[in-house]
C-alpha cells in the first residue's frame, strides 16, 4: 500500500508541473477525433438499415425463407452493431481520398453504379476491403496503409463494388438457406446423426463438400469480380496494372518484416532498463523449443506465388495500361491512417502488434513525439493489464509461423518482464522530455493512468476519472480509451 500511494503522489507532483509546461513547444496533432467514430457520424445509416433494409419475400417454402431472413438480418446487424461499437470512422481527409475514388468510378459507370454507393472506413489493420451488397462497400485502414499507389486502391475498391453490382452477396445468402433447408441436406445430416460409428469423420465430410461448393463458387466470383473491375478502372479513366494481384498476395506479412535494429535498442534510447534474458523463453515444454526463423520466411516467400494470384494475374494481364506513371497516396495521409491503426490496436488491447507497428514507424525515421506517447501508453496498459490478471490476453500471442524473430523476441519480452520493471517503465517514461511536444489531452491521460493504476483506486475513482477525462476533452479520440471504464 505505502508503494502504491507513493507512486500516486509522484504521479500526481508530475502532473501538475506537466500543465505548466511552456507554451510554444511544437505539438503533435491527433489523427482524428473522436466525434469521427461511427457511433456519431453513421448514426442515420444505422437507423435507415434498421428500418429499411427488409428482407424481400422470394421463397413459398416458409423454412428456407426464414433461414434467407436469419441471413439477411445477420448482416443487417453486422453492420448495425459495428457502427454502434465504432469499427468504422470518418475522418476528413482520409475519408474524402477515398470517397474521391468511389466518386470517380460512379461517374465512369453510370450504368453499372446509377447511384453511387456508400461508403464505410473500416477501422481494421487487415489490408482488405468488402461489398456487404445493398450499394454498402467498406474499405479498410490496413489497405490504405499497405497500398503503393492510388491505382492499387482504386483497383480493389473496383473489385469489392463488381461483387455488388453482381449481387454476390445477396447469391451467397441464397445458396446457403436453400442448401440449409434441402432434403438433401436432411438427409444427409440424418444419415451421419442415425450412424453408430464414425459420426465426426462423416459429418466432417458433410460438410467439406458444402465448404467445396461455396468455394468453387466463390472463385468463379472472384474471377468475375476481376473481370468487372477492369471494365470499370477503364471507363473511369484509371490505370490497371495486373501486377497489383501479385503484390497483394504479400499483404499479410506486415509482421513478418524485421525491425532495422535489435530490439533492446529501442528501449536504450528512452534510457529504459533492459536484460536480454527477457526475449528468452524460460519455460519447458514443446511451445518454447528452439524456432528457426528461416523456416517461417521460406513460407512466407511461398504465398508470393500462391496459384489464385498468379492466374489472376495470367487472366487480366493483357488489360495493363501501358506506359502509366502511378498515383502516390499522400504521405501526410498514410501517416495518419498508420497513426489511427496503431491507436486503435492499443484500445483493442493487442499490445505486441501496436508496440511492433510503432517500432516499424520509428524505422522510418519519424521523430514524431506521438509514438514516444503509444511506447509510454503501451507500458502502462501492459502494466494496468497485469495488475487484472489479465497480462497475457493483452499480449495477444501470435502463431510464430506468422511473425519475425523481432516480434517473437518483443512478445517474449512483453510477456516475461517482471512486474516491478513495468513500474520502473512507467515511472521512467512519465520523465522523458516528449510530453512537452504534446497537446493537452494526451498529458492528460497521462494523469488518467496515474488513477487507473494506483493500487488503492476503486472502480468508482477510475469511473469519475473517466467522466472527468471525456467531460474535458470531447472532441480527444482518447476519449474511446475512457470511454472502457464508464458503465453503460
Amino acid at each position: 500500500m505505502i508503494a502504491g500511494k507513493r507512486l500516486f503522489l509522484y504521479s500526481s507532483i508530475q502532473f501538475l508541473l506537466s500543465l505548466h509546461t511552456t507554451i510554444g513547444k511544437a505539438q503533435a496533432p491527433n489523427p482524428y477525433n473522436y466525434q469521427d467514430l461511427s457511433h456519431t457520424v453513421n448514426i442515420r445509416l444505422r437507423d435507415s438499415l434498421k428500418s429499411k433494409w427488409t428482407v424481400p419475400d422470394i421463397y413459398k417454402n416458409k423454412e428456407t425463407q426464414k433461414k434467407y431472413k436469419e441471413f439477411w438480418d445477420g448482416r443487417t446487424a453486422f453492420i448495425v452493431n459495428g457502427i454502434d461499437n465504432k469499427n468504422f470512422i470518418q475522418e476528413k481527409e482520409v475519408y474524402n481520398f477515398v470517397d474521391g475514388i468511389v466518386d470517380k468510378l460512379h461517374k465512369g459507370n453510370q450504368k453499372y453504379l446509377p447511384k453511387k454507393p456508400t461508403l464505410l472506413i473500416d477501422r481494421s489493420a487487415a489490408v482488405n476491403a468488402y461489398s456487404i451488397g445493398g450499394g454498402i462497400i467498406a474499405v479498410n485502414l490496413g489497405l490504405l496503409a499497405f497500398a503503393s499507389s492510388q491505382e492499387e486502391v482504386a483497383l480493389v475498391i473496383a473489385h469489392e463494388l463488381s461483387h455488388d453490382i453482381l449481387g454476390h452477396a445477396d447469391k451467397s445468402m441464397k445458396e446457403r438457406a436453400e442448401w440449409l433447408t434441402s432434403d438433401e441436406y436432411k438427409k444427409s445430416l440424418n444419415e451421419v446423426l442415425d450412424s453408430k460409428y464414425e459420426r465426426y469423420s462423416r459429418l466432417k465430410k458433410l460438410m467439406e463438400g458444402y465448404t467445396f461448393s461455396r468455394t468453387r463458387h466463390n472463385r468463379y466470383s472472384e474471377s468475375d469480380a476481376d473481370s468487372l473491375a477492369v471494365v470499370l478502372l477503364k471507363n473511369s479513366n484509371i490505370a490497371f496494372d495486373a501486377k497489383y494481384f501479385l503484390r497483394l498476395d504479400s499483404a499479410d506479412l506486415q509482421y513478418l518484416q524485421p525491425l532495422n535494429k535489435p530490439v533492446k535498442e529501442y528501449f536504450t534510447v528512452f534510457n529504459l532498463p533492459f536484460e536480454d534474458s527477457w526475449t528468452q523463453k524460460r519455460t519447458k515444454g514443446l511451445s518454447s523449443k528452439n524456432y528457426n526463423f528461416k523456416k517461417s520466411n521460406e513460407l512466407a516467400d511461398s504465398l508470393k506465388t500462391h496459384p489464385d494470384c498468379v492466374h489472376r494475374y495470367e487472366n487480366t494481364k493483357a488489360f495493363t495500361t501501358a506506359n502509366y506513371t502511378p498515383l502516390p497516396i499522400p504521405a501526410t495521409l498514410v501517416k495518419k491512417v498508420n497513426q489511427m491503426i496503431i491507436w486503435n490496436t492499443f484500445d483493442n488491447r493487442n499490445l505486441t502488434a501496436c508496440l511492433y507497428r510503432t517500432f516499424q514507424e520509428m524505422d522510418k525515421g519519424d521523430t514524431d513525439a506521438w509514438y514516444k506517447f503509444m511506447v509510454f501508453n503501451i507500458f502502462s496498459g501492459l502494466a494496468f493489464s497485469d495488475a487484472q490478471l489479465e497480462r497475457f490476453n493483452s499480449i495477444n500471442v501470435t502463431s510464430k509461423e506468422y511473425i519475425s524473430q523481432s516480434y517473437y523476441e518483443l512478445q517474449t519480452m512483453l510477456e516475461q518482464i517482471p512486474r516491478e520493471m513495468l513500474e520502473q517503465y512507467y515511472k521512467n517514461l512519465t520523465e522523458q522530455a516528449f510530453w512537452q511536444q504534446l497537446p493537452t489531452d494526451a498529458r492528460n491521460l497521462k494523469s488518467f493512468f496515474y488513477t487507473i493504476l494506483n493500487k488503492e483506486a476503486t472502480d468508482k475513482s477510475k469511473e469519475v476519472a473517466a467522466k472527468s477525462f471525456t467531460a474535458n476533452h470531447a472532441t480527444s479520440m482518447y476519449c474511446e480509451f475512457a470511454d472502457h471504464f464508464i458503465k453503460k
